[in-house]
């Protein structure tokens, strides 16, 4: 009795997110019990003559081993545990639990079929053959039942939340998804909690529809969450605000659909939607929060063509990023603003916060930070015909690759050192032909035989400082 009065305490706390469930404390009734004793139960798909046969068995085991059994109790024996269950809720009178629960089961089956016939590899085991997940069904919508009658609309919105929370697996989401429309429903004719129960099942909505792509759907759920918790101090069970909570969530879901539009090239509804994201981040309190809002809303700036624009917002960020002294922030700040100078062709602007976002990520070990800072820096020494240099972090990008063993990013980048590799030999080489003499031409003749390394000679220009191999 203790444990079960502790369970009823803990599904009365605020409930955000998914949880653990400590085992079910559930009290069976008379045939479950008995049927449970006999388990695993029979497939179904047993030869008749079979079941003919094992029914003789049993038949004859009752009649020896347990004298004036009821029928009800033979019946326990001989059928399957799902029967059981809904024998079971239908004899103490639970008829809408049993309705309830005999349409999951279709639709179990359902899709069970759907998948065999298509081929699909469907782990999940049959309902028949999972008895503890009968019980949390048997044992949650009972008790929903009993205080829906009673109209005690908290304690249905609990116990539904409670099997949402234990179906919630990959195997068994869309389950979970039923008890959340439930769970909404429900939380609706709640009146006396302030509207909290309403929110986190708007939060519950949210996540079902962000979860199956449909964003727009997904925002409104999140929009009414975050009105709803606006100015409360309520919280979930780890601590954390349900304001702050709802700010993250929207947040979450303007990002994506703003990444959907910016994809469409729709970008100044892209940039609307974001700045109401950043409007909402500011009132979460929450700094770094507000640093990621405006660096999206720099991204679309950005890619709307918005330099001054962006690299205002840009600034922002990286300001937010010092003050909360978050290097990494802080490198993807450095990096957004100079793709902002390198756009409005203020290259050697860019090239200084390129070297810091190098200088950031090799202090962090960030090494994919490492490979983009590089790769843009050689691209814009090699645009402006300093090959030297644009060989030096082309390599540095290549080696580092090499390090990581990503062989994309490795053959883009050894790409990226070829090409800077060979406008730094070109020079020597037209000065080669150029020359048009026997010495020069034996140069050539040996390069081209061994392809590895030119030989500098002395007499030929400034060809001195230029580097002497080539990649292939």
């Amino acid at each position: 009795i203790t444990q079960i009065c502790l369970w009823e305490m803990h599904l009365r706390e605020p409930l955000c997110k998914m949880t653990t469930l400590p085992p079910l404390p559930v009290i069976r009734p008379k045939l479950t019990s008995l049927a449970r004793k006999k388990l695993p139960c029979s497939p179904s798909t047993i030869p008749r003559s079979q079941l003919i046969k094992e029914k003789d068995d049993i038949d004859h085991y009752l009649e020896v081993n347990f004298k004036g059994l009821s029928k009800e109790e033979v019946a326990a024996y001989r059928n399957s545990y799902k029967k059981n269950i809904c024998v079971d809720m239908l004899r103490d009178g639970y008829h809408k639990s049993f309705t309830e629960l005999f349409a999951l089961m279709k639709k179990w089956d359902a899709l069970q079929e759907t998948a065999r016939v298509r081929s699909l590899s469907w782990l999940q085991r049959p309902l028949e053959e999972q008895p503890d997940k009968l019980d949390h069904f048997y044992h949650y919508l009972t008790r929903a039942e009993a205080a829906e009658r009673k109209e005690y609309f908290e304690d249905v919105y609990n116990n539904l939340y409670a099997l949402a929370c234990y179906f919630n697996n990959s195997e068994d989401k869309w389950v979970r998804n039923h008890f959340y429309e439930r769970c909404f429903k429900i939380a609706q004719l709640i009146k006396i909690d302030g509207g909290k129960k309403e929110a986190e099942a708007h939060a519950h909505m949210g996540l079902l529809f962000e979860e199956e792509g449909q964003l727009l759907e997904a925002a409104e759920h999140y929009e009414a969450f975050h009105q709803l918790t606006e100015g409360r101090i309520w919280k979930d069970e780890t601590g954390r605000f349900l304001s702050l909570l709802a700010c993250e969530s929207l947040l979450r879901t303007y990002k994506l659909l703003s990444d959907k539009m910016l994809e469409n090239k729709e970008y100044k509804q892209a940039i609307r939607i974001l700045i109401k994201a950043s409007e909402i981040a500011k009132e979460g309190s929450d700094k770094k929060m507000e640093g990621e809002a405006s660096y999206y809303l720099g991204l679309a700036h950005l890619a709307a063509g918005e330099y001054e624009t962006a690299l205002t917002v840009f600034n922002t960020y990286s300001k937010i990023s010092t003050d909360l002294d978050d290097d990494l922030s802080l490198g993807r700040a450095y990096e957004a603003i100079a793709k902002v100078l390198q756009s409005q062709g203020e290259m050697t602007e860019a090239i200084k916060y390129l070297k810091k976002v190098v200088k950031i990520a090799r202090k962090n070990f960030q090494s994919l930070d490492v490979v983009r800072a590089s790769t843009m820096l050689g691209a814009i020494y090699n645009e402006k015909g300093y090959y030297n240099k644009a060989s030096e972090y082309f390599q540095q990008a290549f080696d580092t690759t090499a390090e990581l063993t990503n062989l994309r990013q490795m053959d883009e980048t050894k790409v990226h050192y070829g090409i800077a590799k060979a406008h730094q030999i070109m020079p020597r080489v037209n000065n080669y032909i150029e020359s048009a003499d026997l010495t020069s031409l034996d140069f050539l003749l040996s390069w081209k035989e061994s392809r590895s390394k030119i030989a500098c000679e002395p007499t030929i220009g400034n060809t001195a400082n230029i580097g002497t191999f080539l990649p292939f």
